[in-house]
């Protein structure tokens, strides 16, 4: 069975877009995924990146327009409204979640990043945190039970990604074979990948 460790930040708009496709493709191929979720700010000051405040206007638009088209061909609607907020309580939860088990963690995700990028919610708070736990079937109580070890989780992921190579969001990485996708327009190329294996 291919082993597939997904680095995300759940603030990451094309973490969101990705949708459900990793999850369709590793039914399809018989692979297991390992949700990694990430500080993605540390991780662009570890390994050369440009955090999105200091990044050129010129980048920026560009980023607004293609958000924008992959939105549009996607048909899954994005808002880019939403203020900046801590990743880390989300990040917490779905650590923990993934630890006890009981839910659908791939729902988990996506519903952390609807929260914010459809509906628009704060997922450094923590309503909306048990509000997506209980929506893909986890104990809600999750959010204050799993604060430790969520925490613990979280910064080995970060050194984990750095060790792996991994440098944005979303990023796969397919520990048979050492192959990395980044971004989810690669996910037909980690489709293809694993049919080889």
């Amino acid at each position: 069975m291919a082993q597939i460790d997904y680095f995300f930040g759940t603030i990451s708009p094309y973490a969101y877009l990705a949708g459900d496709r990793l999850e369709r493709i590793a039914e399809r191929h018989g692979a297991r995924v390992t949700y990694r979720p990430l500080d993605i700010m540390q991780l662009f000051d570890r390994t050369g990146g440009v955090r999105p405040a200091a990044r050129h206007p010129s980048r920026m638009d560009y980023r607004s327009q293609e958000l924008a088209r992959w939105s549009e061909h996607l048909g899954m609607p994005l808002r880019m409204d939403v203020p900046m907020t801590n990743m880390a309580p989300s990040s917490y939860a779905i650590i923990a979640a993934q630890e006890q088990g009981g839910g659908d963690v791939g729902a988990l995700v996506r519903g952390v990043l609807s929260a914010r990028f459809v509906d628009g919610r704060d997922v450094a708070e923590d309503e909306v945190i048990r509000d997506v736990l209980a929506a893909a079937g986890f104990d809600p109580a999750i959010a204050d039970k799993g604060l430790f070890v969520g925490a613990e989780e979280y910064g080995r992921n970060l050194e984990r990604a750095v060790d792996a190579g991994v440098f944005g969001s979303p990023f796969y990485v397919v520990r048979d074979s050492g192959q990395k996708f980044w971004g989810q327009d690669r996910l037909d190329f980690l489709d293809r990948h694993l049919g080889t294996l």
